[in-house]
């Protein structure tokens, strides 16, 4: 197979930037190059020096001026919400009730997955999304659909099919054991097949009785690889239910402790208010507080607090995440700049490096996929974005004033979006543009 060279300003993180000046943090060339091999990267550098490792038979695409980062993570998306984004007027439980549950209920037509799958994925690759961590619907047709159109993509994906037996309509409920057997197979059928992830999925306290929760329970202990992903802490009114149902439990995380849910690779959405007990207790079983800041704003759930839960005595692993439907935004660009804003209110300024370590390498080390994607390393997957600062007039006007890279990568985060997405490649192949010219 023929090599492929990407040539462009290329953009990877080493670990967290502490400030705009932590030039250690990050890999930056003004003219450099990825050389891509088999779905793979084989080398990132100069791309004089890529150039001639890669030979003359490689093709090479030539993206200047354009950032040429890893393709971005989003750890916390409802894929069967597609169509609930933007409804007006409630918070958490009555927004699940009047909105969600009906829309989710059409699930179990597996062609109206299909259709939702396909448009879903074709937003995320849209908005530079490389790998999302997915909840599907109570219907095992839900998550089989979805895992098809990820794997006739390629693409690196998590997902589950929520399990719930109570509290909700008729229309999206399972049973304890009709969750588990659903579970295990869907298990069976796509843990690891091609690039897919299966994440045990109990949407959360309120939905799930003790019985199916001892169903959770027995499923993490039977595949202790895979992700847990639930919802912790995001309402208050959702607390306290949840703590009326569960009045043994000290507090909303202790369920999910007592159930054996808690460990490194447990993604739990929301977790605004958390108390220092809870806190600790995600500190030391390693489990992922997820950060959803258009959903938490938009529902009026509250503000986490980023850099509080990243720099207290026991700090927290923080994911970031647009929550769609709940959330506003499929772009992780528009995430972080409703999440510097939220981070602002509460004392602190993010500043423009940490919030592209966050939705890329940041992202990737929450999902324990560090060694796949969030970084241009080689022996990584070739999963892609490629950034045009100018895509927009007002991005364009404001560029001409602009001296530096932190501050370019604030004008994207700020107000970039889909525009400002020119390409992504998936395994090294391009999903957004049908045809790609060489370079001359």
């Amino acid at each position: 197979m023929t090599d492929t060279l990407l040539r462009g300003r290329t953009l990877s993180f080493l670990r967290w930037p502490d400030s705009v000046d932590d030039q250690g943090a990050y890999a930056y060339e003004e003219d450099g190059g990825v050389l891509i091999r088999d779905g793979k990267i084989v080398a990132t550098g100069a791309y004089a020096d890529m150039a001639v490792r890669a030979g003359a038979d490689a093709k090479t695409i030539d993206h200047r001026p354009h950032l040429i980062l890893p393709g971005f993570v989003d750890t916390h998306v409802h894929y069967p919400q597609l169509q609930v984004i933007a409804s007006y007027g409630a918070e958490l439980l009555g927004w699940l009730n009047t909105y969600t549950f009906p829309e989710e209920s059409k699930f179990r037509d597996a062609q109206y997955g299909r259709r939702v799958a396909r448009l879903f994925l074709d937003e995320m690759v849209r908005h530079g999304t490389t790998t999302v961590a997915a909840y599907c619907s109570v219907h095992k047709q839900s998550a089989e659909a979805f895992f098809e159109e990820s794997h006739s993509r390629d693409m690196l994906n998590i997902a589950g099919k929520v399990m719930m037996d109570r509290n909700a309509p008729e229309s999206v409920l399972d049973t304890p054991q009709s969750s588990y057997d659903d579970t295990r197979a869907l298990i069976g059928d796509w843990h690891g097949k091609g690039r897919q992830h299966y994440a045990i999925t109990p949407r959360f306290a309120i939905t799930s009785s003790p019985e199916q929760m001892e169903m959770a329970k027995t499923l993490a202990t039977e595949f202790p690889h895979l992700h847990i992903q639930t919802h912790l802490s995001e309402n208050h009114d959702e607390i306290a239910f949840t703590q009326e149902l569960y009045p043994q439990a000290k507090d909303y995380t202790d369920i999910y402790e007592h159930y054996g849910l808690m460990g490194p690779k447990t993604l739990l959405g929301h977790c605004i208010h958390l108390s220092e007990r809870e806190a600790d207790a995600l500190s030391d079983t390693g489990a992922v507080a997820v950060f959803c800041p258009t959903s938490n704003l938009f529902l009026g759930s509250g503000l986490f607090d980023y850099q509080r839960y990243r720099t207290r005595a026991k700090p927290l692993r923080i994911a970031t995440a647009t929550d769609v439907g709940g959330g506003t935004n499929y772009s992780m660009l528009r995430t972080m700049d409703e999440g510097y804003k939220v981070i602002a209110l509460n004392g602190e300024k993010l500043n423009p490096f940490a919030s592209f370590w966050q939705m890329t390498l940041g992202n990737a080390q929450a999902l324990s996929l560090e060694d796949r994607i969030g970084t241009l390393d080689a022996g990584t997957d070739a999963d892609i974005v490629v950034l045009d600062s100018r895509a927009t007039p007002i991005m364009n006007l404001r560029m001409d004033t602009i001296a530096t890279l932190a501050e370019e990568l604030f004008l994207l985060q700020t107000v970039g979006d889909d525009r400002a997405v020119r390409e992504v490649y998936v395994a090294g192949k391009p999903a957004k543009s049908p045809i790609l010219t060489d370079a001359a």
